[in-house]
């Protein structure tokens, strides 16, 4: 029986970069994949051909809507959707190939096979054939599947989640979201752009309810100009297939009982733990209410030698929190002191304009009872939007009123899943609003936005508006 140092079940972005932390640190290292490709959700059927989508059909919404106006004249464009969906697969296989790529040149050993546990040091893995390995340590990276509730169980034709969303043969004339989060968002406005009637049903009161209310209420603003629909404070009660699509009964503000009827519908409720399969009756690990494996703050479950990371534990599903946390036990294991602040894990939204944020939300604040001051610029004040057609958004920052520390940065802005990294640098070395708006910023750029946000926050003398 091969032994190792260290084995990680799952190969996607926490699994994977745990590995090579691992092997980087001298730890004879094996990693497990129970599909045939490596690198999980996120490179297969999540962040990647997701993002691929999102800008193919924003690329095909500028040529659209905005060509003419920057004086381009083409004929009217048309979506070639097999040729859109053939760039996307190749974009998964270039990355994905990167991966493998990754395991050889760090000498980790691939098992192809479903991992379980024989014992707190044993791991046994059927697939074409079947080994049975030991290691010191044990790592579980075995990520997220899409969730859904009674009622609205995917058939994966016409009631579809974000995995057979990412493969659609057609453009739906009709798409009814349910759940106003990030993955519901985001994939209504890749067919959105490319002509879908897309309906929102969100039980909550607001758009993307886990990040500060003025972004969910800002981008509600946005999606409704390019055709959103939105139920607020809808319960769906049951969705069907018919005949030519679908049709879902669903609870209105009244408490009355409502229909809506498209073509398909996508279930985006958010993602649950995946431990299936793992075996853990076999050791000593325990799972909460929710699924999540239960670690201490270390990331070790009740055996000290196993860890486990990313969606499969508590906390924000983010690719790059799995990242961190695996990059993180490497480094426990190799008796090292490593940092992790969950604090400073910005979220992001891939709509156009972008969403992002770092920190704590005003509503976060206001319930723990902090003195604080709110700075806040419109994009559209800047000549680098002005310029590039893209004035929609804000940026808000957030800072203590004694100290005028960052505690929190949140933002709609063209490219702000890249513009929030100087909010999260600031914030890791606890810098004031003063600081970010003493710093130059160049000039005409999307960045300006936050020294004025800053300024704003500082002195409430922002300089162009």
């Amino acid at each position: 029986m091969e032994k190792y140092n260290v084995i990680v079940i799952g190969s996607g972005p926490g699994g994977y970069v745990a590995a090579i932390r691992c092997a980087q640190l001298g730890l004879k290292t094996a990693i497990i994949e129970k599909y045939n490709t490596l690198g999980g959700t996120c490179l297969n059927v999540g962040c990647i051909p997701s993002k691929t989508l999102l800008d193919s059909s924003e690329h095909f919404h500028t040529a659209l809507h905005d060509f003419e106006k920057h004086g381009i004249d083409i004929s009217k464009p048309k979506v070639n959707l097999p040729n859109m969906m053939a760039r996307k697969d190749e974009v998964i296989k270039q990355t994905c190939d990167g991966v493998n790529f990754l395991m050889d040149k760090n000498n980790i050993t691939v098992y192809n096979g479903l991992g379980s546990f024989v014992d707190e040091n044993t791991v046994s893995i059927e697939g074409d054939k079947k080994s049975v390995i030991s290691g010191d340590n044990i790592i579980i990276a075995t990520g997220s599947k899409p969730n859904y509730f009674p009622g609205m169980e995917p058939d994966k034709q016409r009631i579809i989640t974000s995995t057979e969303a990412l493969s659609l043969k057609e453009i739906p004339k009709h798409m009814i979201v349910i759940g106003g989060g990030v993955i519901g968002l985001e994939l209504g406005s890749v067919y959105g752009r490319l002509g879908s009637e897309v309906t929102v049903i969100e039980f909550q009161d607001g758009l993307i309810p886990t990040m500060d209310k003025t972004l969910g209420k800002e981008l509600m603003k946005i999606l409704k100009k390019e055709g959103f629909k939105f139920l607020f404070n809808h319960a769906v009660q049951e969705v069907s297939s018919t005949k030519d699509g679908v049709s879902l009964k669903v609870k209105n503000k009244k408490d009355e009982l409502i229909t809506v009827e498209g073509d398909y519908c996508l279930v985006a409720v958010g993602r649950k733990p995946y431990t299936e399969g793992l075996k853990l009756e076999n050791t000593n690990i325990m799972t909460d209410n929710a699924g999540r494996i239960v670690t201490n703050e270390h990331l070790q479950t009740a055996s000290s030698h196993i860890f486990a990371i990313g969606d499969v534990v508590k906390g924000a599903m983010l690719a790059h929190k799995a990242e961190e946390e695996g990059v993180y036990v490497a480094e426990m294991i190799a008796n090292q002191k490593p940092h992790l602040n969950y604090n400073l894990v910005p979220g992001v939204v891939y709509t156009w304009p972008e969403v992002a944020a770092v920190g704590k939300t005003e509503e976060q604040l206001k319930e723990m009872g902090a003195d604080y001051k709110v700075g806040q610029f419109p994009i559209r004040a800047l000549g680098r939007a002005r310029a590039s057609m893209d004035i929609q958004g804000l940026i808000k920052i957030i800072s203590d009123s004694n100290t005028d520390e960052v505690l929190g940065v949140h933002m709609i802005a063209p490219r702000a899943a890249d513009l929030i990294m100087e909010a999260v640098v600031a914030m890791e070395y606890r810098a004031s609003a003063e600081d970010i708006a003493r710093i130059c910023h160049p000039h005409p750029t999307y960045s300006e936005a936050v020294k004025e946000a800053a300024l704003s926050a500082t002195e409430s003398r922002p300089l162009h508006i």
